[in-house]
């Protein structure tokens, strides 16, 4: 890779211009057609732009993004060579899962055999009918749980060996977990409530900024009682995400919530997912919520029975249900 004018790249002779960079988030369109044998290639792989790009995050088609970047032998390392590192961040492997509940004579199969991967800064939302075992799945990966069968491996670390000891410390360190109900403490005020996270993490957000990540900054010193119900999930979600957890886990994060006020939350949960690039699973009922990941996971009967890429994500206010 190569540099043209300032702002601009030129990658296996094709001119990609670089129109924002920051920490954050890199949006590239090709300035210009690539010639010779690689002509046409960017509108055949990616399309005429490419989508919001930033570390550790590339489009559904990422491998043929990544592939057409290797086409260059001159690349260098930056920022292309971080792209291509983080591209592969394998956070969870999940194989061959099966959960089954021993009630008295009865074996209640929860899920039946599931295998899936969830890669760094994903947004992944799970859907299908209730006892399809969308929420068994979320509270095996979280380590809520064990599975009967099989093994959850993450970040090459395989869970299904750890003991409860290292469990609590998996959670503890890495998973935020938000829920349908709030469970916030009454008697506490929403900087107290997500307080008693950072007061255990070793490297945490404050309060006041985990609030002001998903916009209560003005609420800070209200309880439970004086704030609504979107406002007291929010305050969950900040709870979550204060120790800066690799991994959020939702499950039916809006099912209590009316449609305006399940979009804020939304937007909250997609904010935490770019902004600090975690991944992200969200269990809903609500088929619409599948239009704003980048995979949607369709269960059914404890298996996954389809997998989807959004080649268009769009944005919760243009949720509809």
């Amino acid at each position: 890779m190569s540099s043209g004018e300032p702002g601009m790249l030129v990658v296996a002779g094709a001119i990609i211009r670089v129109v924002e960079f920051d920490c954050l988030q890199t949006v590239l369109t090709a300035a210009g057609p690539p010639a010779g044998p690689n002509a046409g290639s960017i509108p055949r792989l990616v399309g005429s732009n490419f989508e919001l790009l930033r570390p550790g995050r590339f489009p559904p088609r990422r491998e043929n993004v990544l592939d057409w970047l290797g086409m260059a032998n001159e690349v260098d390392e930056d920022p292309v060579a971080e792209w291509r590192q983080s591209l592969d961040s394998l956070v969870f492997e999940v194989r061959g899962v099966t959960k089954v509940y021993h009630m008295g004579e009865v074996d209640v199969h929860a899920l039946r055999g599931v295998d899936l991967e969830f890669f760094e800064s994903e947004f992944v939302v799970l859907v299908g009918p209730s006892g399809s075992g969308k929420s068994t799945l979320l509270n095996i990966i979280g380590g809520l749980d064990v599975p009967s069968t099989g093994k959850v491996v993450y970040r090459g670390q395989d869970m299904t060996q750890a003991g409860e000891k290292e469990l609590t410390r998996f959670r503890r360190l890495h998973v935020g977990f938000v829920f349908q109900f709030y469970n916030l403490i009454p008697s506490l005020t929403a900087r107290e409530n997500v307080a008693l996270v950072t007061e255990i993490a070793p490297e945490p957000m404050t309060p006041e900024e985990a609030l002001e990540l998903v916009n209560l900054g003005h609420r800070l010193d209200h309880f439970p009682a004086q704030l609504s119900g979107g406002e007291q999930q929010r305050v969950a979600i900040a709870r979550a995400i204060a120790k800066r957890p690799d991994v959020l886990l939702c499950d039916e994060p809006t099912g209590a919530l009316d449609i305006s006020t399940g979009i804020v939350v939304l937007e909250a949960i997609q904010r935490v997912n770019l902004e600090l690039g975690t991944t992200t699973a969200v269990i809903t009922h609500n088929a619409a919520v599948a239009d704003m990941a980048d995979r949607v996971l369709s269960m059914a009967d404890g298996r996954i029975s389809s997998v989807q890429e959004n080649e268009r994500k769009i944005q919760p206010s243009e949720l509809r249900w």
